[in-house]
C-alpha cells in the first residue's frame, strides 16, 4: 500500500503539481490535522477532531494541562491507527500563557520513535 497524499497545508510542487506527503512526514501532517480540528468542524465527519480547543479560555494550571493530554491522547487514539502513542507531556509557559504539547509516537510496526511538539495558546480576554 502506497500511504502517499496531499500535503498539509495544501501547495504546489516544484513541478507545479499538487505537492504530496509520504511515510512520516504525512503521519506528522496527520497528527496537526487532528489536534488543529475542532470536532463540528468537517460537516460530514463532525465527531473528527480533538477537544483541544475547548480549553482556549482555560487558566493556565495543570489541572488544564492534564485535560490537555487526555485530549490529546484520546484523539490520536481515535483517529490515528498509524500509530502508537508512547506518551504525552503537556508543559504550562506560564510567560506566553500557552500550553507546550510534547506527543511522542511511533509508527505500527516499526521502532522509529518521534516527538512532534504542538503549542497551544491559552488566550486569555482582555
Amino acid at each position: 500500500m502506497d500511504d502517499r497524499g496531499v500535503a498539509h497545508p495544501v501547495g504546489i510542487d516544484a513541478t507545479g503539481g499538487i505537492a504530496e506527503s509520504a511515510g512520516a512526514d504525512r503521519i506528522r501532517q496527520s497528527i496537526l490535522v487532528i489536534l488543529g480540528t475542532r470536532p463540528g468542524e468537517r460537516i460530514m465527519r463532525p465527531d473528527f477532531g480533538c477537544e483541544l480547543h475547548s480549553l482556549a479560555f482555560a487558566p493556565n494550571t495543570p489541572a488544564t494541562a492534564n485535560l490537555a493530554r487526555h485530549y490529546v491522547e484520546f484523539a490520536l487514539a481515535r483517529w490515528e491507527p498509524r500509530i502508537e502513542v508512547v506518551g504525552v507531556e503537556v508543559g504550562n509557559d506560564l510567560h506566553a500563557a500557552a500550553l507546550a504539547i510534547d506527543v511522542v509516537y511511533r509508527a505500527r510496526g516499526t521502532d522509529d520513535e518521534r516527538t512532534l511538539t504542538v503549542p497551544f495558546s491559552l488566550e486569555q480576554p482582555s
